[in-house]
């Protein structure tokens, strides 16, 4: 009898050291994606101090969560072109906007939007430049293609996850991109050959960040339809979508009822001075993805998001612009809210959270 107790505590202990080890392969990474981060010249104004440019205040309320992702990424929607600084329709911003977003928790930086030409190729390699001398991961535009072929796709390892990003525009507004700078266009053979490119470097997921769609409208166009599908049938898991400066849905495709595959066609606006409605905020993309063992494939574990909205209001000497997010208790926010910020922060929160839930076909 005691060496069949023996054998049952070692059966045990065997068991109980399997599972141990499963539990110690798994790893998850928790990603972040805001939408456009625009530079309005009021809100340059807003920043401005006797020593140069601080937008510490604009971020202060929504900075530890951007912190706690694992990886967190922006839409950097304009261009660090120097002086003199310029608003819409063609942006230059002070190079304290990119470190104030870094000081926010923001990792990294997409830059193929309709303004990343917008300081010409001056503007677009003293970007770079700038990027790269704060230490700040970004892709989406090169100064050459030799820099292309060395930085892109943009493939992040955290957590034993390997991460491939990829990053298109539809245009430049019209403004010519000069040989040798490069924009990443919306070009189906340039994607799949990009996509063919990252699956080389053996990534756990690939996450597709797309400027497209249509201004103001709040569902996603054929068009962007149309290269949502072909991005999931060439192996893109996940898609971010930005310009459209509004909120639209959200698509979960799913395999044996997990999700396989997840489409934000627009993350609407992370901070502007922008006017027109629905633009006043935007939402924020949260998503886990889960390895349980090195040979296992990758797994989005959840896929969430929140909103927030930009508060402008006026002091004795300036607009300030400050970020909210709309689960944040009132008692948290100073000065106090007004009735009718209230009131315009819940209407922006009940539209966007309507769009989220429209069905795309």
């Amino acid at each position: 009898m005691r060496w069949l107790l023996v054998l049952w505590i070692s059966g045990c202990l065997f068991l109980s050291s399997i599972r141990q080890f499963a539990v110690s392969q798994e790893r998850k990474v928790s990603l972040l994606f805001a939408g456009d981060a625009m530079q309005h010249l009021p809100q340059v104004h807003s920043a401005k101090t006797e020593n140069g440019y601080n937008y510490d205040s604009c971020f202060y309320l929504i900075k530890d969560n951007i912190a706690s992702a694992d990886i967190a990424c922006v839409n950097f929607e304009t261009v660090l072109g120097g002086k003199p600084y310029t608003g819409y329709p063609t942006f230059s911003s002070p190079d304290e906007f990119a470190s104030a977003l870094k000081n926010a928790g923001f990792d990294v930086f997409f830059l193929a939007n309709n303004h990343a030409m917008d300081g010409g190729q001056k503007g677009l390699e003293r970007t770079i430049d700038v990027l790269d001398s704060l230490q700040i991961k970004h892709t989406g535009t090169f100064k050459s293609p030799h820099e292309r072929t060395l930085r892109y796709p943009l493939m992040l390892i955290k957590n034993g996850i390997r991460i491939a990003l990829l990053n298109y525009t539809y245009k430049t507004n019209g403004i010519p991109v000069k040989n040798p700078s490069i924009v990443n266009f919306t070009d189906t053979f340039l994607i799949k050959k990009d996509i063919g490119t990252a699956l080389r470097y053996k990534p756990d997921i690939i996450i597709a960040n797309m400027h497209w769609g249509e201004e103001y409208l709040t569902y996603p166009t054929t068009e962007q339809r149309k290269m949502a599908q072909f991005l999931i049938n060439n192996g893109v898991r996940m898609i971010i979508g930005h310009h459209p400066h509004v909120v639209e849905p959200v698509s979960v495709y799913r395999k044996e009822k997990e999700p396989a595959n997840v489409v934000y066609y627009s993350l609407g606006n992370f901070i502007s001075n922008q006017q027109h409605p629905h633009t006043e905020g935007g939402m924020i993309a949260e998503i886990v993805i889960r390895k349980t063992s090195d040979e296992a494939p990758a797994e989005i574990e959840s896929h969430a998001y929140s909103f927030i909205w930009v508060r402008k209001y006026r002091d004795k000497e300036k607009t300030n612009y400050v970020l909210i997010p709309t689960t944040l208790s009132r008692v948290a926010i100073t000065p106090p809210f007004s009735k009718e910020e209230k009131e315009t922060m819940e209407k922006f929160t009940e539209h966007a959270e309507k769009t989220v839930q429209k069905t795309v076909p």
